[in-house]
């Protein structure tokens, strides 16, 4: 039983999480079944099975959930997310991308619909109240927004509530028109705890110390965070009229130089979005002290490349990189236990270590 966790809800009292969070073991497995199992997981995009009878096996979260999983377009065109664990003797289902009118066990032949109901089962004519249920394979939630899909293992939360505030911003914008850029994507290794990674991203504080060509093109003055139950938005503000947002006149933000909208989705999603599109970030923890962010990048209007706070992205991660590995350095010495929160510049990180601890101790 791990140490019950209490974040103030009041920021101007509040202290952070305490240095042992990020230094124990038991606590860094605690969050994968309290939160990592309890939330909602970036999947991919549509195009992974664009057809119908595709078939695309994956592991969510590799090397932490590592959970066998697998998306199916059905004849009635719906995409599923369903366990790629037979229910058989537990074999892998699915090896390979495909196209497939049925889903077959290669060890014994159990076969499934491709919305994971149980079909057949060889030689099992004897075997009593069979099949049942539990013989179909786990169907998970599955939500898409635009093309991009997310899933759950078990989420407590509607994931629609996350999309309606992404949606009150960015919904204007053509997101079935995104196409993944693969010559931009890339993933980025990075000695620290997953947690502080997060930490650094939800707040701009650090921006005039850390970044100094994008503290050129943002207002830090008027850098902004909003905060939503499950999630967050930090906006940037344009220093000049290029690079920013062309926004409908009806758009909340309407006359606004927006330079960017940062959301981040609780515990580990980030998307960035710029005129240019999107740079979706995951954080997906390996170990106690080392954690994996892919950055995919959806473009929809390449014109806008290369320009404003989109740009750079490389050189603004390598940054960042730098000061969480630091702070991981620092977060294991026997001198630091907690720190406090700066209620102008920090209410994303307060609001993220609320939720940690509320997972955490529920």
């Amino acid at each position: 039983m791990i140490q019950k966790f209490h974040v103030d809800p009041d920021i101007a009292k509040a202290e952070t999480l305490p240095a042992f969070f990020y230094r124990d073991p038991e606590v860094f497995e605690a969050i994968k079944n309290h939160i990592f199992y309890r939330t909602w997981q970036w999947v991919g995009d549509e195009n992974l099975v664009s057809s119908k009878r595709q078939v695309y096996p994956f592991t969510l979260l590799d090397k932490y959930l590592t959970e066998p999983m697998v998306l199916t377009h059905d004849d009635e065109g719906k995409i599923n997310c369903l366990s790629n664990v037979c229910t058989h003797r537990g074999n892998l289902v699915v090896k390979d991308a495909s196209q497939s009118k049925k889903l077959i066990c290669g060890y014994h032949g159990r076969r499934f619909q491709l919305d994971g109901a149980f079909e057949y089962m060889p030689e099992f004519k004897d075997t009593k109240d069979f099949p049942r249920p539990c013989d179909d394979l786990c169907q998970f939630p599955l939500r898409q927004w635009g093309p991009f899909l997310f899933a759950g293992l078990n989420p407590h939360f509607d994931f629609q509530q996350v999309l309606d505030v992404m949606n009150e911003r960015v919904g204007f914008m053509p997101l079935h028109n995104f196409k993944l850029d693969k010559t931009r994507g890339k993933d980025y290794f990075v000695n620290a705890h997953w947690a502080l990674y997060c930490d650094n991203y939800l707040e701009g504080f650090h921006i005039p110390f850390v970044h100094e060509d994008l503290n050129q093109v943002l207002d830090y003055g008027s850098y902004d965070t909003i905060i939503h139950e499950f999630c967050n938005l930090q906006i940037g503000y344009a220093e000049e009229t290029e690079a920013v947002f062309e926004l409908p006149e009806n758009h909340i933000d309407y006359g606004k130089k927006i330079a960017a909208y940062y959301y981040w989705v609780f515990p580990n999603m980030m998307f960035n979005f710029y005129p240019w599109g999107v740079s979706v970030n995951i954080v997906q923890p390996l170990e106690l002290n080392r954690t994996k962010v892919s950055f995919l990048s959806y473009v929809f209007d390449e014109s806008k490349l290369d320009k404003g706070a989109g740009t750079g992205l490389d050189k603004v991660e390598l940054e960042d990189e730098e000061v969480v590995e630091g702070v991981q350095k620092g977060v294991n010495s026997h001198f630091y236990k907690t720190g406090r929160f700066s209620p102008t510049r920090e209410k994303g990180v307060h609001h993220f270590h609320g939720l940690l601890a509320s997972f955490l101790n529920h």
